[in-house]
């Protein structure tokens, strides 16, 4: 499989968008402990992501609520279990990680739901965002704090006791 790749300007800035002809396997943010960059071998084309970067401006323009694209995400059948779920999560809701873990029948293992919503290589598509901690606090976040802030800001479901006040300013055109 050749990785093609390409970039989406956004309020978040540029999110690094990758896969190959036929789905989408990554989303990564500019910034974050989970920043991606693109591989050697990796091609630059836009082409195969007119959708994934429609799709994404239509979101952050507050016109889209799901996303419709074919995903390939690589984990572990646990860790699909979980993304499976991440995307049930509805736009401008939120769960906590015992909430998840409940919904996939695994009540205890709130820390390895965690870990796989922080492996989800494919943020905002796969809404991970909308997982916060139980006394409703923003947890940790792949892209960083102020990302997953201005993306429930976005969605009106930022946590009422969120006491963090500082935002991701929305770039200007």
């Amino acid at each position: 499989m050749r990785m093609l790749y390409t970039y989406v300007d956004t309020p978040v800035g540029d999110l690094l968008v990758a896969g190959d002809e036929g789905a989408l396997r990554l989303v990564s943010f500019p910034t974050g402990k989970m920043r991606r960059r693109p591989e050697s071998e990796w091609v630059e084309d836009a082409r195969p992501f007119k959708a994934a970067r429609q799709q994404l401006r239509e979101y952050f323009a507050g016109a889209r609520q799901r996303f419709d694209l074919p995903l390939e995400p690589v984990g572990t059948p646990f860790q699909r279990h979980v993304w499976a779920e991440l995307r049930r999560i509805p736009y401008g809701r939120t769960r906590t990680y015992a909430e998840l873990a409940a919904r996939i029948g695994r009540p205890r293992a709130m820390r390895a739901v965690g870990t796989a919503n922080g492996a989800n290589p494919l943020p905002i598509v796969v809404p991970c965002h909308r997982v916060i901690g139980a006394d409703g606090s923003l947890t940790g976040f792949g892209g960083g704090l102020p990302a997953k802030r201005l993306l429930l800001d976005l969605e009106g479901a930022l946590p009422r006791n969120d006491t963090h006040p500082e935002r991701v300013a929305p770039k200007r055109k």
